[in-house]
C-alpha cells in the first residue's frame, strides 16, 4: 500500500510560480511511475505530468510542455512539479498518482493509477 500526500499549492499571480510536491510513505517509489493530474472546476481530469522512478523518463502534456517540469528526490521518496509562467487556465485542484511500473512509457489514462493523493488547489490569478 502506498500513501501519497501532496503540498505546495496555493494562490498565485499569472506568470508565477509554484511547486508541488507529492511524498510517498508506505513503500518506496523505487518501482513506481508517477504521475501528476488536475481537475480543473466543471472539467474532467486530465493528465499533466508523469516520471518513471526507475529511469527517469518523463511525459508531458502538451499544455504544459516547457512551463512545468517534474523530478524526483530519491533520498526524500518525493516527485516535485515546478510550474512556472502559470496561467488563469492552469487554475485546478492538483493530484497525484502511483502504480506499478510496467512498461517503458508514462501512462496518461488516469484509470491505470492505483493509489491517490486527496489533492491540493492552485489557484491563478489574471
Amino acid at each position: 500500500q502506498v500513501q501519497l500526500v501532496e503540498s505546495g499549492g496555493g494562490l498565485v499571480q499569472a506568470g508565477g510560480s509554484l511547486r508541488l510536491s507529492c511524498a510517498a510513505s508506505g513503500r518506496t517509489f523505487r518501482t513506481y511511475v508517477v504521475g501528476w493530474f488536475r481537475q480543473p472546476p466543471g472539467k474532467v481530469r486530465e493528465f499533466v505530468a508523469g516520471i518513471m522512478w526507475s529511469g527517469g523518463s518523463t511525459n508531458y502534456a502538451d499544455s504544459v510542455k516547457g512551463r512545468f517540469t517534474i523530478s524526483r528526490d530519491n533520498a526524500k521518496n518525493t516527485v516535485h512539479l515546478q510550474m512556472n509562467s502559470l496561467k488563469p487556465e492552469d487554475r485546478a485542484l492538483y493530484y497525484c498518482a502511483a502504480r506499478v511500473q510496467t512498461s517503458v512509457l508514462v501512462p496518461r489514462q488516469d484509470y491505470v493509477y492505483d493509489y491517490w493523493g486527496q489533492g491540493t488547489q492552485v489557484t491563478v490569478s489574471s
